[in-house]
C-alpha cells in the first residue's frame, strides 16, 4: 500500500503531488467523526486545526507538537496505551515510539522516520489518516447506506391542475348555454345540447347524451368525498418575514410568554432579593464587628507607617551625607596618590648617583676639547708666522735691501713671534 501511495518520482503522475491535500480533508472528516475538537483540542489546549495543517510546512516546531500529540491520542483511542508527549521530549524518541506502535497496528512504515521531524508532508498525512481509520474501527464506527428523501409533488403544481381542469369545465358549461341560447333563437322547441360533441372539443371522450343529465349521487358520499380531497384542495399562503402583521403576532406572543414566564419567575426573584439583602446586611455587620475589633491595630499600624516614613527620610539625609563625605574621601584619595607619586620620584632622584657620573664625563669631555682647541690655536699660530716671514720677504725682494738687513729683519720677525 505504502509503495502503491508513494512510488518513485519518474513514476508519479502530476497529481500525485496534490494527493496528500486529498488525504489532509479526509482525514480532518474523520477526526470530526471521533469529536476530536472535544476531546483532544480542549483538553490539551490546541487550536482548531486547518484543512490543510499538515499539507504545508508553515511552523516546524509547532506542527511537530501538534502531530506527535494527535499521534498519541489517536493510538490511545485506537485501543493501545500511549503516553503524551511533551513539548521538551527527544523527537527522535518520540518519533520512533509512535512508529512502532503503528506497525504493531498493522500500518506499513517503510520510508525514514527523519521525514516525520518537520511535522507536515506527504508521509505525516500518511501516518495520521492510517491512525484515524484504525481508531474508527476501533469505535466500532461503519457508514449507513445513503437514504434519499422522497420527492413530494408540489402543492402549487396540484393547484395548477385542478385550475386547468376547472377552466375545462367552465368552457363546456360556457358551449351548452350558447347552444341552448341558438336553439331558441331558432324557435325549435327544448334546448338541446351534445355534451359528448362539447367534451370531445377539449379532449374528454364522454358516451352521447341526448337527455338531461341527473345526478345519482347520495348526498352523504359526496360529502364525505368533499372531505376527502379537502386537504389538497388548501391552497398554501407562503409568509413573508417583512410583513408587518406577522411582527405584531409575534410581538403578542413574545409578550404573552414573558407574562407566564415572569409570573413564575418573580416569587423567585423576591426570594433571592431577600437573600441577597440578608447576606448584604450580615456581611455589613461583620464589617463593622471586624473594624471594632482590629481598630486599635489598625492605630497601631498607621502609627507604625509614620515612623516608617520618618526613618526613611533620615535614611535618604544620612544617605545623600554619606554621599558626600565618599566623593571628598575619594578626592583626597587621589591626591594622596599624586603626593605619594611625586615623593618616590624625589628619593629616587636624590639616592641616584648617575647626576655626579654624568657631571664628571662632561668634565673629561671638557678637558679634552680644550687640549684639542690648544692644539688648534698652536697649528694656526704656525700657520701666521710662516704667512708673516713670507710677506716679509718678498718685501726685502722688492726694496733691494742687503742681507744684513735682511738678517736684522729676521730676527726682528722671530722677537715678534716670540712676543705673541
Amino acid at each position: 500500500m505504502a509503495d502503491a501511495r508513494r512510488g518513485e518520482d519518474d513514476e508519479r503522475g502530476p497529481g500525485e503531488v496534490y494527493r496528500m491535500f486529498d488525504i489532509m480533508s479526509d482525514l480532518i472528516e474523520k477526526l470530526k467523526l471521533l469529536n476530536y475538537e472535544e476531546h483532544f483540542l480542549k483538553k490539551n489546549n490546541i487550536k482548531s486545526i486547518a484543512r490543510h495543517y499538515f499539507a504545508i510546512s508553515t511552523n516546524p516546531g509547532e506542527q511537530f507538537y501538534v502531530f506527535t500529540s494527535l499521534c498519541a491520542w489517536l493510538i490511545n483511542v485506537a485501543g493501545r496505551p500511549f503516553d503524551m508527549p511533551q513539548e521538551y521530549d527527544d523527537p527522535n524518541a518520540t518519533i520512533s515510539n509512535i512508529l512502532d506502535e503503528v506497525r504493531r497496528l498493522g500500518v506499513g512504515t517503510d520510508f525514514p522516520p527523519s521525514k516525520l521531524k518537520t511535522g507536515s508532508g506527504e508521509f505525516v498525512c500518511y501516518i495520521l489518516d492510517q491512525l484515524a481509520t484504525c481508531a474508527l474501527e476501533s469505535t466500532q464506527f461503519y457508514w449507513n447506506k445513503p437514504v434519499y428523501p422522497e420527492e413530494e409533488q408540489n402543492e402549487d403544481e396540484n393547484i395548477e391542475v385542478e385550475d386547468q381542469g376547472e377552466l375545462k369545465l367552465d368552457e363546456v358549461e360556457t358551449e351548452a348555454v350558447n347552444a341552448a341560447d341558438d336553439s331558441d333563437e331558432e324557435g325549435g322547441g327544448a334546448p338541446f345540447f351534445d355534451l359528448g360533441s362539447s367534451l370531445s372539443k377539449t379532449g374528454k371522450s364522454f358516451p352521447k347524451q341526448s337527455e338531461i343529465m341527473h345526478s345519482t349521487t347520495n348526498a352523504d358520499d359526496w360529502k364525505l368525498e368533499v372531505e376527502r380531497v379537502t386537504s389538497s384542495l388548501k391552497v398554501t399562503i407562503r409568509t413573508d418575514n417583512k410583513d408587518w402583521r406577522n411582527h405584531t403576532d409575534q410581538m403578542h406572543q413574545y409578550k404573552v410568554g414573558i407574562e407566564k414566564s415572569l409570573a413564575d419567575a418573580k416569587p423567585q426573584l423576591d426570594k433571592l432579593q431577600e437573600e441577597i439583602k440578608r447576606t448584604l446586611e450580615k456581611i455589613a455587620s461583620r464589617e463593622k464587628y471586624i473594624n471594632n475589633q482590629l481598630e486599635q491595630k489598625v492605630h497601631e499600624y498607621r502609627s507604625a507607617q509614620d515612623r516608617l516614613a520618618e526613618a526613611n527620610e533620615k535614611y535618604k539625609k544620612a544617605s545623600g551625607g554619606a554621599t558626600e563625605y565618599s566623593r571628598t574621601l575619594a578626592e583626597l584619595t587621589e591626591e594622596l596618590e599624586g603626593v605619594k607619586l611625586e615623593m618616590e620620584e624625589r628619593g629616587n632622584s636624590m639616592t641616584d648617583g648617575a647626576p655626579l657620573v654624568k657631571i664628571k664625563q662632561t668634565l673629561s669631555r671638557l678637558k679634552t676639547e680644550s687640549i684639542q682647541m690648544g692644539i688648534r690655536i698652536g697649528v694656526i699660530e704656525h700657520v701666521l708666522m710662516q704667512a708673516r716671514m713670507r710677506d716679509k720677504t718678498s718685501d726685502i725682494n722688492k726694496s733691494h735691501l742687503t742681507p744684513g738687513h735682511v738678517d736684522a729683519l729676521d730676527e726682528d720677525a722671530d722677537k715678534d713671534i716670540f712676543i705673541h
